[in-house]
């Protein structure tokens, strides 16, 4: 199995790529801790993983609040004695909002979870890691983070920052052995529109993203992304870092 052993905490676990992941990576040997907003999807998987003989521990919480963010580190921490990966999976939409029509509330609620979130448990993964021989933070970002066309401005702006974040982390924290990598996700079959409030688009500025949207070659299933992120978390990718990772089924080479 290629996780054996290791110690995983994936954040935004309760659906989509975060629930693929989960199954995934259960399957494949490691210990998990998982985070998820929603009590009864965090319910829902936490039971997948362990009827397929995996071993999970589940939080509810809200990555954008610093101590829940925090908790789902020392979690894995204090329950399974180490921490060998992070998946900061966790992320909510805007409403395609341009910069002329964004609001304070927007900014606040979709940079706290997509930015603030992985940074704090960055933050917290790589203290750990630094004393311990190292580990793998992976980020999930977007297609929005390397382009300006796929979603509103918060949600793009919250992307691009991930990308820096990973750069940065990546390049920091080399000599530690610690790696960090973003998968930059196209077009994938997941809930996050759930997280958007379709009454209150930016109609003019969705028209435009439309165009953009129309090239997508095709849709992933979430365990496309998980299968890539298993890849970047484990021994398989010791030599990759820093890497942003298109998978998008060849959006981006529009």
């Amino acid at each position: 199995m290629r996780l054996q052993g290791k110690v995983v905490v994936i954040t935004g676990a309760g659906s989509g790529m975060g629930r693929a992941m989960a199954n995934r990576f259960g399957k494949e040997g490691a210990k998990l801790v998982v985070g998820e907003i929603d009590a009864g999807r965090l319910e829902a998987v936490v039971a997948e993983v362990k009827q397929a003989g995996g071993t999970i521990t589940g939080l509810v919480g809200n990555v954008a609040k610093r101590d829940d963010a925090e908790k789902l580190v020392q979690t894995a921490i204090d329950t399974y004695g180490a921490l060998d990966v992070l998946v900061n999976n966790a992320g909510v939409m805007d409403n395609f909002e341009g910069v002329a029509n964004f609001t304070e509330a927007q900014y606040e609620r979709v940079l706290g979870v997509n930015l603030y979130g992985p940074m704090v448990l960055s933050r917290a993964a790589v203290t750990y890691m630094k004393a311990h021989g190292g580990g793998s933070i992976v980020n999930v970002a977007s297609a929005a983070g390397v382009g300006g066309g796929s979603a509103g401005v918060v949600y793009t702006a919250s992307k691009h920052a991930v990308i820096g974040l990973t750069r940065n982390t990546a390049f920091t924290y080399a000599p530690n052995g610690i790696r960090c990598n973003a998968i930059v996700a196209g077009a994938v079959k997941t809930g996050i529109q759930g997280s958007m409030d379709m009454t209150k688009m930016d109609q003019e500025a969705a028209a435009r993203y439309g165009l953009w949207h129309a090239l997508a070659p095709a849709a992933l299933e979430a365990e496309d992304i998980a299968n890539l992120a298993l890849f970047l978390a484990g021994d398989e990718s010791k030599l990759i870092n820093g890497a942003l990772i298109a998978a998008d089924a060849g959006w981006n080479a529009a």
